[in-house]
């Protein structure tokens, strides 16, 4: 027996198995995730991982942290470190530290999850061993899950809406609203990139999104002014909501939710019984949109920024 710690990338055919042997109670992580998405397998059997982006730790033989990170079934590299467990805390930030792979981690919790001791207990413990990774935190955001029971909010009718096949023209709106954003994510671009760099990010997230480009919307006023982009997507998963974005002018009117609603509207014209969104917890107009719009909070995430 020896206590050495051992460090690895899994294999195909026994990565489910040890994987899924560490002990968690499901408090926190992908086990909130919808189903079938808050159970871990591998592409080979039908789920979403990979097994050499898969790693865990083991002593004895035993694992006591694991780590799984995501990307869609195109991407050369990860998008997302979805999984971070572990029974031992130390084995959880060597693992981190260990794994040639960088990806934001991105930790689900209930709504609330500061209020329940046993939660926040187990958020914590993952948010700061992850911090002694490397990983910095950068935002909380609200996750949103729209379903018909929820209502067709009512069209505002104060824009209209059109189609825009120019990427230029595209990209000349999303550097308006990046110029000064609420966004985290995009605020982050912005700092390491400048405007450019984060429009064209948010550009490729658009095409990445296997949804139809003829989807995405500019907004005017009447008088042929323009109000904003917003972007009814689909991920590998769902119906999302991509992108909502009003330029710096136009902002304190309430536009966002006029823009959310059509979203919403072009989404559930679609055939979508279901559309997942998100925002920035300090984002409090958009916040309130949703809110207004009939959408209800389902999680909480902590999202944290990969190590340089």
């Amino acid at each position: 027996m020896t206590d050495r710690l051992v460090i690895r990338a899994l294999a195909e055919h026994e990565a489910r198995e040890l994987f899924t042997s560490l002990p968690d109670p499901g408090l926190v992580g992908r086990p909130l995730a919808d189903p079938p998405f808050n159970v871990y397998g591998t592409r080979a059997t039908g789920g979403e991982y990979r097994p050499d982006w898969t790693w865990v730790a083991l002593r004895d033989g035993k694992v006591v942290a694991r780590a799984a990170f995501w990307a869609g079934p195109d991407d050369e590299k990860p998008v997302a470190l979805d999984w971070f467990d572990f029974t031992d805390r130390e084995a959880g930030v060597a693992l981190l530290r260990a794994t040639p792979l960088r990806a934001d981690y991105e930790l689900l919790l209930p709504p609330g999850w500061r209020e329940d001791p046993g939660v926040r207990l187990a958020a914590e413990a993952r948010i700061d061993a992850a911090a002694e990774a490397g990983y910095r935190p950068l935002v909380e955001r609200y996750r949103y899950l729209w379903t018909p029971e929820c209502g067709l909010p009512e069209r505002p009718g104060r824009l209209e809406f059109r189609q825009e096949p120019d990427d230029d023209a595209i990209l000349a709106v999303l550097r308006r609203v990046h110029g000064s954003t609420l966004d985290h994510h995009a605020r982050r671009a912005v700092a390491t990139g400048g405007v450019e760099a984060a429009a064209r990010e948010e550009m490729d997230f658009f095409r990445w999104c296997p949804s139809p480009r003829a989807w995405w919307r500019l907004a005017y006023t009447p008088g042929g002014e323009l109000v904003g982009i917003q972007v009814p997507a689909a991920n590998q998963h769902m119906p999302v909501v991509g992108f909502i974005g009003v330029v710096p002018e136009q902002r304190g009117h309430g536009y966002g939710y006029d823009l959310l609603v059509e979203c919403t509207h072009q989404l559930a014209a679609e055939g979508a019984d279901r559309i997942a969104a998100a925002t920035d917890v300090p984002n409090a107009p958009m916040a309130a949109a949703f809110a207004r719009a009939g959408y209800p909070v389902t999680q909480h995430r902590f999202c944290m920024s990969h190590p340089a």
